[in-house]
């Protein structure tokens, strides 16, 4: 099992990255929240990782918090979760707001989610109310991530379709935005905002 991973940050595709250590680079796909957490490009980052093993292919997925980490595997224990929508929960909010989404019955700010309709919200509610506790202390560390030649706004589209969301929507959602001289990962965090209900 791969528990934890220390290299160089060589590449960043939202939702992907590249970690090279000791000559190996590991693709490992990580929830927004710690995307938005990592330091520039060629600098050292350690990540908390999940080995997830299938018949097709091995997939590492990678998070900023030991406590990000915990939750996406007490959410793969949950009926009819998988590793996307784990990722897609931890890309529209950390441990602590899922904690106090799930904590307070919030149904509308989990279905505010791409492909999370209210039968999963509700389910999510009743089989995670005793595993999630607010934790005040918890709080994101890291950098800015580092600007990398490419097109931003593909970028972020293409990382949004990744999260879930549709194609056409992705589009529509990121060219709604004022996105010049913004990052792939700015983009997608505005878009985020706008999408969480007030």
């Amino acid at each position: 099992m791969i528990g934890r991973i220390t290299g160089t940050l060589i590449e960043l595709r939202p939702p992907q990255l590249i970690i090279e250590c000791h000559g190996v680079g590991y693709e490992i796909e990580a929830p927004m929240t710690t995307i938005w957490a990592l330091p520039e490009l060629q600098r050292t980052v350690s990540l908390y990782t999940h080995l997830a093993v299938r018949e097709d292919a091995h997939l590492l997925y990678g998070f900023a918090h030991e406590s990000e980490r915990a939750l996406f595997r007490s959410l793969l224990k949950v009926n009819g979760v998988g590793t996307r929508m784990a990722l897609v929960i931890l890309s529209g909010m950390d441990a602590d707001a899922f904690a106090e989404c799930v904590q307070l019955g919030d149904i509308a700010r989990l279905t505010a989610l791409p492909g999370i309709g209210k039968k999963t919200a509700e389910r999510l509610i009743v089989e995670m109310r005793d595993r999630v506790a607010v934790n005040d202390g918890l709080r994101m560390a890291g950098g800015t991530p580092a600007p990398r030649p490419g097109n931003a706004v593909d970028d972020a589209i293409a990382g949004l379709i990744a999260l879930g969301y549709k194609a056409q929507d992705a589009s529509r959602y990121v060219h709604g935005l004022a996105t010049d001289g913004l990052k792939s990962e700015e983009i997608i965090r505005q878009v985020l905002k706008s999408l969480a209900p007030r």
